[in-house]
């Protein structure tokens, strides 16, 4: 008897937690299962109806949460990002998809959290969130350590690798792009250490090393231009201090770097614009105006070519630069070859090869027309010109033009012949141009070529 007693009490016990196993699975057919929440609220032990009221009752208080290492940065009521929500819908759904047989297992689990099905959002009150939370975060990553690339830099003298940083500061434009996508997916939070910062570049990237190796290697490039007959070399520190690297990380040079040393190299050496040093035949050494006979570096062209040449690596020797103009900036502008008109002297003189080939005295610009200064050239050769101006027309028989004013070297047979190399000039003069003996002037007209270089001071 004891016995059978003793095997009832096993018995008794299972059927009881069959029996209430069972009651708490039928149960939970229609209520919501223990540790149970919809939108932050809790809805555990509720009936559908319930779980209805309480979600309409509070869900003005439903909030889409910012987390930073899951403690609330944030909380922003979703009614201010006009979100509309279907309870019924979520109540349903969520009852459907409880299991009750396992209603034990929520005593032991995490409490869950359903999110309210979303119906609708007010777009202009997501963008004006986004905005504001854009300047939390800008300000928030001020207290923050800000995540760098390691990148290549000029250091002690030579380019060398940064290491990289890791940071923690706040990817904004990539988290407001995950906050809206949330708000649209009806999702109730964001955490922002999911969006901090990491470097994409790391110092042990084998496209910097290349970089860097690349870099090195046109440090040490040589360059040398040939400008008015010298050697310009551009130091390998001023290369050094242009390069740089694109966004791509290819290695190029700062545009506005080269581009300010050719126009300082202009500035320089153009004989367009800077005087040129001249050892006259009676007055020594003199500094003539710039005149038609000159050059100028065409500053971009020659950036373009310049940059091209570095980044090739093979640098340049006696380079001529890119110009315009009538002479080149390969040779001296003047060599041993060239006419020189002393104004002061009123005596003119043709250099051939070094030696005077010819000199006559001359009549030059009265003081209402003078005689322009400059390094001018012969730039066309006519017989039987007519020369015209506002009050005269003069037919000459040689005609040697050196300017684009109408200034040139021609005869001129109405001047008294003891008139020249006086000081006709002051009184009676010409027009501007150099007037010179017929007889002479025919000599000198078919010695020389166009082109030749006249020198007038």
């Amino acid at each position: 008897m004891k016995r059978k007693s003793l095997l009832l009490v096993p018995l008794i016990m299972v059927l009881v937690i069959v029996s209430i196993y069972s009651y708490f699975a039928i149960t939970y057919q229609n209520k919501f299962l223990p540790n149970t929440k919809i939108g932050q609220i809790d809805v555990s032990q509720l009936s559908r109806k319930q779980a209805e009221k309480k979600l309409e009752d509070n869900i003005h208080e439903n909030e889409f949460v910012i987390l930073d290492n899951d403690k609330t940065w944030k909380a922003i009521p979703k009614q201010q990002l006009g979100i509309t929500f279907d309870v019924n819908k979520t109540v349903s759904d969520t009852i459907a998809k409880q299991n009750p047989w396992l209603w034990f297992m929520n005593y032991v689990n995490q409490p869950k959290n359903v999110p309210i099905v979303m119906t609708d959002y007010n777009k202009d009150e997501l963008t004006k969130q986004s905005n504001a939370l854009k300047t939390a975060l800008t300000n928030f990553n001020k207290e923050r350590t800000p995540t760098k690339n390691a990148k290549i830099e000029m250091k002690d003298g030579s380019f060398q690798i940064t290491d990289e940083v890791a940071g923690n500061s706040i990817d904004v434009d990539k988290f407001i792009s995950a906050f809206e996508s949330h708000v649209k997916e009806g999702k109730g939070s964001i955490n922002l250490e999911f969006y901090v910062q990491k470097p994409t570049v790391l110092a042990t990237d084998k496209q910097l090393k290349k970089e860097l190796a690349d870099i090195n290697k046109l440090t040490e490039v040589n360059a040398t231009y040939l400008i008015n007959g010298q050697k310009v070399a551009i130091p390998k520190e001023t290369i050094t201090s242009w390069l740089t690297t694109n966004d791509k990380g290819d290695v190029t040079l700062n545009q506005d770097l080269v581009k300010e040393y050719v126009t300082q190299l202009g500035q320089q050496y153009n004989t367009s614009t800077n005087p040129t040093k001249f050892n006259s035949t009676k007055r020594g050494e003199v500094s003539v105006p710039a005149g038609s006979y000159s050059w100028t570096i065409a500053t971009d062209s020659e950036t373009e070519q310049l940059t091209e040449l570095i980044l090739s690596g093979k640098g340049f020797t006696d380079r001529v630069p890119a110009y315009q103009g009538s002479a080149t900036p390969e040779s001296a502008l003047l060599s041993n070859t060239y006419i020189e008109v002393d104004l002061q002297a009123q005596h003119m003189w043709y250099y051939k090869d070094g030696k005077v080939a010819l000199d006559t005295d001359i009549i030059s610009g009265k003081p209402s027309t003078p005689t322009p200064s400059g390094v001018f050239y012969v730039w066309n050769k006519k017989r039987n010109e007519t020369l015209r101006g506002e009050d005269y027309a003069s037919p000459v028989d040689y005609w040697m033009p050196i300017d684009w004013t109408g200034v040139g070297i021609h005869d001129s047979p109405w001047q008294n012949a003891n008139a020249y190399g006086g000081t006709s000039y002051t009184t009676v003069g010409s027009h501007g141009c150099i007037n010179t003996p017929p007889d002479v002037c025919a000599k000198l007209f078919n010695m020389i070529d166009v082109g030749v270089p006249v020198v007038i001071f």
